[in-house]
């Protein structure tokens, strides 16, 4: 059976608190590390950083694009990569294309980059959108700061402890 509320909430808060004392520092919402020892793969994608997926079911996103690759084990081992069924095979490996929006961009790049405790750059926003950040989301900042659910200093903002603890519905506040 799994933990009550509170009990999950005890189990939550004793696990910060230990790790803490033990020289790990919480550098995303559910990631804990010692300085200078964090996920670099994970903190790609918080970061927005393009990748590339090989092998089956792999997923990629680039340029405003996001795919994956086959998922089925038997089709993928049968795509005919010779010169004369190369091009075909290529295009049966890569499966739906989404083209993200720039308003897709935008609500990724907000609670994907405020799942770090660094939190979000007001700067990189401006430099990736055009736009500043209070433009797309001043009334829903200023409603999450007088709640005290993000903080906003150094032209960043971030999620506040009592925000982590409720970080869905925090990140679901920057859906456009």
């Amino acid at each position: 059976a799994l933990p009550d509320e509170d009990t999950e909430n005890r189990i939550y808060h004793f696990t910060r608190t230990f790790l803490a004392e033990q020289g790990y520092g919480r550098y995303e919402i559910s990631n804990y590390a010692k300085p200078g020892r964090e996920c670099l793969h994970n903190t790609g994608y918080w970061r927005g950083v393009p990748y590339l997926g090989l092998g089956l079911g792999s997923s990629s996103c680039m340029n405003g694009t996001r795919f994956s690759n086959e998922r089925d084990l038997d089709t993928y081992l049968h795509l005919d990569f010779s010169e004369e069924g190369g091009s075909s095979a290529l295009a049966l490996l890569r499966g739906p294309v989404e083209e993200l929006t720039r308003e897709a961009q935008m609500e990724e790049f907000m609670f994907l980059g405020l799942r770090m405790r660094e939190g979000v750059s007001e700067e990189e926003f401006r430099k990736r959108f055009g736009v500043t950040i209070w433009d797309m989301y001043g009334e829903v900042l200023k409603k999450l700061e007088k709640n005290r659910l993000v903080i906003l200093e150094d032209s960043k903002v971030r999620l506040s402890d009592f925000g982590i603890d409720i970080s869905n519905y925090v990140l679901s506040e920057f859906l456009l």
